[in-house]
């Protein structure tokens, strides 16, 4: 499935002017320049305040302020952010560097009889590996992605990793390999990964907490590709970034061991227990052309499942969502945080359709978004540009 082409005519059913190069763009200015207009009748009326904060070694104070250049087509056919030059000069070193491996050389089984989980160690090593991985199916029991390495699969429909019915719930079907040391340069690509939660009963919630359960989870990863994947069944997220740890030392604070600099591009996730894609305490993360449908939201409570197709949860900062769609979900787009960490900060969103979703959007700093809570120091830098709000939209079991 073209993800890019179907969703862009979807979004231009509602939208003509966003099929071209020149609507697109004249869109993105409009918003922009209101944007600016609200920005600078708000710092006129900001009144500072000042707060005593606690921090440590694992926390430090969220800077709200500054918020990103616009993403714009310019002179270029696809839709760009101002960090992805730099993104793309990292990928490059990747794929000059790397030596490139089959994972068939080390006794990976594409018949899926046995466990391949140790020829994917071997053929990743240290790192500084592309990995190749061809048509078939491949036993796993997570994968822990070392710096300087690449996977990549013959194709979404060709290429299957699913997890053993012996692996623990708490495991993710990929996450990278240190997560307070950090990891950097991490290309996943052309797969799909099956983390099957029905490996667990129906009666039973798919995710045990944290960041764990996930299908692929980069925490405290700088410069990094996940695209043309497909994400099944996870028993938490789809795909989640994120840190190594989690702040909730109160609003204007968050979390050190940030992800940042990750491209999220052409992913489809579907039967996730919570979100399809997410992000909490990580910077610069722009998720394109991704389709999030039908979760599963076994990671909640049954009928208490805030199930969204795209979450920018805690701490996110300078996010991009371009050209993307959810379908059946609690919600289509969520940008929030817990009362206790600070709100997602600057925020893009431009093209988005969201179908048969129970709230199309939902924008909130819970515990200082009514009339008698403290407001919030962090939630600021909304711009949403052709975003079509609820197409068939209905009532869901997830949630209520």
């Amino acid at each position: 499935m073209n993800l890019k082409v179907r969703n862009q005519a979807k979004i231009s059913a509602f939208f003509p002017t966003y099929r071209s190069s020149e609507g697109l763009d004249k869109g993105i200015r409009m918003t922009e320049h209101l944007f600016t207009k609200w920005q600078e009748a708000d710092d006129k009326n900001e009144r500072k305040k000042k707060r005593k904060w606690l921090l440590s070694l694992l926390v430090t104070r969220a800077q709200a302020n500054g918020f990103s250049r616009p993403a714009a087509i310019e002179k270029r056919p696809l839709l760009e952010v101002d960090w992805q030059p730099l993104l793309f000069a990292e990928l490059g070193t990747l794929k000059d560097e790397a030596e490139e491996v089959s994972v068939l050389d080390y006794g990976a089984d594409p018949e899926g009889k046995i466990d391949s989980t140790l020829a994917f160690k071997r053929a990743m090593r240290r790192g500084g590996r592309i990995v190749y991985v061809p048509k078939g199916t491949f036993l796993i029991s997570g994968l822990k992605v070392p710096s300087n390495t690449a996977i990549i699969g013959a194709g979404e429909e060709l290429t299957t990793l699913l997890l053993i019915k012996e692996t623990p719930k708490k495991r993710q079907g990929i996450r990278n390999r240190n997560l307070f040391a950090g990891n950097k340069r991490i290309r996943l690509e052309g797969f799909t990964l099956n983390w099957d939660s029905s490996r667990f009963g129906e009666s039973e919630r798919s995710a045990s907490g944290g960041t764990s359960s996930s299908g692929i989870t980069l925490a405290h990863v700088q410069f990094a590709l996940i695209r043309k994947v497909k994400v099944l069944n996870a028993g938490l997220h789809g795909v989640d970034v994120t840190s190594a740890f989690y702040s909730y030392r109160g609003d204007g604070t968050t979390s050190r061991f940030r992800s940042a600099y990750v491209w999220i591009d052409q992913v489809e996730a579907a039967g996730f227990g919570d979100d399809g894609v997410t992000t909490h305490h990580s910077d610069f993360i722009y998720i394109s052309h991704c389709f999030l449908h039908d979760p599963s939201g076994r990671a909640h409570e049954k009928g208490f499942s805030n199930s969204n197709g795209i979450e920018v949860d805690d701490g996110s900062r300078h996010v991009v969502l371009h050209n993307n769609a959810t379908e059946n979900c609690f919600g289509g787009v969520e940008i929030k945080a817990h009362e206790t960490s600070s709100a997602a900060y600057d925020t893009q969103i431009i093209g988005h359709i969201s179908s048969s979703d129970n709230r199309s959007f939902n924008f909130r700093h819970i515990g200082h978004h009514k009339g008698e809570d403290e407001e919030s120091q962090t939630a600021t830098g909304i711009r949403a540009t052709f975003f079509n709000c609820g197409v068939a939209r209905f009532h869901t079991a997830l949630y209520g």
